[in-house]
């Protein structure tokens, strides 16, 4: 049963809808250049890929003009991926967080806050007590890492991916 929102979600729904959008159509070249300026963390997508990554999503957004944006998928996704994969395997419902990305210019603003806690309220909005992502071990993503632990994720696995030559740390959080 979805619960009503209170008052300080709905202000804060109202905030982050300012600066959060869906991307438009236009705005999806935008996302893969960001994309792809990343693609150590993130990894390269083509314009396709991308496309079939937003049509399958649970959660797509930009912020202002594609400065970041956020994509996360949950457990009824079609997607060929060894890190969702291996959520899918473990939990019977969850938001997988496929990739946040934020230009270098506008880092330590707080877009990606703003946009974890948009997509916990979609998710909680949706029935989902759990978001899951993984993190870049070697090589390493310190900013990501130290960005999951402030927000309250936790460990729950770490992988070798022999194909990409990197290793994850699976975390969670549970709401």
């Amino acid at each position: 049963m979805v619960q009503p929102w209170s008052k300080q979600q709905q202000r804060v729904l109202r905030e982050m809808n300012s600066i959060l959008h869906p991307p438009s159509v236009d705005e999806r070249a935008a996302m893969l250049a960001l994309n792809n300026e990343f693609a150590v963390e993130t990894s390269f997508l083509s314009l396709a890929s991308m496309q079939e990554l937003i049509a399958s999503s649970f959660y797509v957004r930009v912020a202002g003009k594609t400065e970041a944006f956020c994509i996360a998928l949950d457990q009824s996704a079609q997607y060929e991926n060894p890190n969702f994969s291996w959520f899918l395997q473990r939990y019977r419902r969850f938001v997988y967080i496929d990739r946040v990305v934020v230009a270098t210019q506008a880092r330590g603003q707080g877009i990606a806050r703003k946009m974890y806690n948009d997509l916990k309220m979609a998710a909680k909005n949706a029935d989902h007590t759990v978001l899951c992502c993984e993190v870049n071990v070697d090589p390493p993503n310190v900013a990501s890492d130290r960005f999951h632990e402030a927000f309250g994720f936790e460990e729950v696995g770490q992988a070798f991916l022999a194909e990409r030559t990197k290793t994850v740390r699976y975390l969670s959080l549970s709401f």
